[in-house]
């Protein structure tokens, strides 16, 4: 019985807490508020503990009086449309996002959030076909080896990246900057069907919040703290990807930029970002490396599995290059090659360099 009722006190200790952070939220409680609600110790008093923070006690007096008079309804009408809401200390809240130096009052979250590993992949809305073609391999190549891809849902980068998760089936999360009823881009209502059903969107703006111009870079906080890492495809000087990856930065994330045209606009963020530090993305392989996974394709390889397993997807080798890697005379891997691109397992450019073929399995053998 003493242990039933203490768990009933803490089911109820814990109801209170969520009413109250949305109605800190529904208050207009901002970054101050948040901050000093990251600092409140787990389990301890949040009303005491903000008052000695010497949080506005206006503030907090409604919010109090919103917790009770409009939450359940606001949770009510989220749960109606398939969202709820989700605070730090629910398990099903991101444990990398309670990190952070500014994070979430909580989130409204619809779809399924898990605890692997994620990677933010952001860039620009006016992305070049090159970029949206490395935005989406960057998609299939992490989703494929069970890593979740985060981005914001826009056009161009964030799409690709999206869409590039959900070929291979993998899960793929959007971080919104508006309400949890409000899409947008509004043509990306399909998209989001997609990503609430295989992956996850997510907000922390109350659900009528239009999507207003400094919601963006404030979003952009919650991309980089779900990720172990940053990529930035493509962005202009100006851009809410480089306000991502300096965030990433600030929260010790690491950040890999795609290496782009000199003479691009989107190619100024990535390029600017490699020349004061950030890693070079020139291959799938270098973002592996980078948060410490190994693709499934190369877990899998046998000693006597051919040619293409020293030829990583991404990455276009020398028949010298595939020759030195397999430790194998040149002429025969020449031969290997060659038979390799008439079965369609490689393509070879007009440079003279071999690539795996787009669907290529991993552990086909050379013949």
């Amino acid at each position: 019985m003493l242990v039933q009722r203490r768990v009933n006190i803490r089911a109820m200790k814990h109801e209170e807490e969520r009413l109250f952070r949305l109605g800190l939220l529904l208050a207009g409680g901002g970054s101050r508020i948040r901050r000093q609600m990251a600092a409140v110790p787990t389990g301890g008093d949040i009303g005491e503990a903000l008052t000695a923070e010497q949080a506005p006690r206006a503030l907090l007096q409604t919010a109090r009086e919103l917790a009770t008079a409009e939450a359940p309804t606001v949770l009510d009408r989220a749960t109606g449309a398939g969202w709820r809401w989700v605070v730090p200390s629910d398990d099903e809240f991101p444990e990398l996002l309670g990190t952070i130096t500014d994070p979430p009052l909580g989130l409204f979250v619809r779809g399924k959030v898990s605890s692997a590993k994620a990677v933010a992949i952001v860039g620009s809305r006016k992305a070049t076909p090159y970029g949206r073609q490395v935005a989406r391999l960057l998609g299939e190549e992490l989703a494929g080896a069970g890593v979740i891809v985060i981005s914001g849902m826009a056009r161009g980068i964030d799409e690709s990246a999206h869409r590039g998760a959900l070929t291979v089936g993998g899960s793929s999360w959007a971080v919104w900057g508006a309400g949890p009823d409000r899409v947008y881009p509004p043509e990306h209502r399909e998209l989001a069907e997609e990503l609430a059903e295989n992956g996850a969107l997510l907000t922390e703006y109350l659900p009528g919040t239009p999507p207003r111009r400094h919601h963006f870079p404030e979003r952009n906080r919650i991309l980089a703290g779900l990720a172990v890492a940053v990529v930035v495809v493509e962005a202009a000087a100006r851009s809410g990807a480089l306000v991502t990856a300096r965030l990433a930065v600030e929260e010790g994330r690491e950040v890999l930029a795609v290496p782009g045209n000199i003479f691009s606009e989107v190619s100024v963020g990535p390029n600017t970002l490699i020349r004061v530090g950030a890693r070079p993305l020139l291959t799938p392989r270098d973002l592996f490396d980078a948060i410490g996974v190994t693709p499934e394709s190369e877990q899998q390889v046998k000693p006597d599995d051919g040619l293409l397993r020293y030829i990583p997807a991404g990455e276009a080798l020398t028949a010298d290059d595939i020759a030195a890697r397999a430790q194998v005379d040149v002429a025969a891997v020449t031969s290997d090659l060659m038979e390799l691109e008439l079965a369609g397992s490689v393509q070879r450019g007009p440079d003279g360099r071999y690539a795996r073929a787009r669907g290529a399995p991993a552990d086909e053998s050379a013949r």
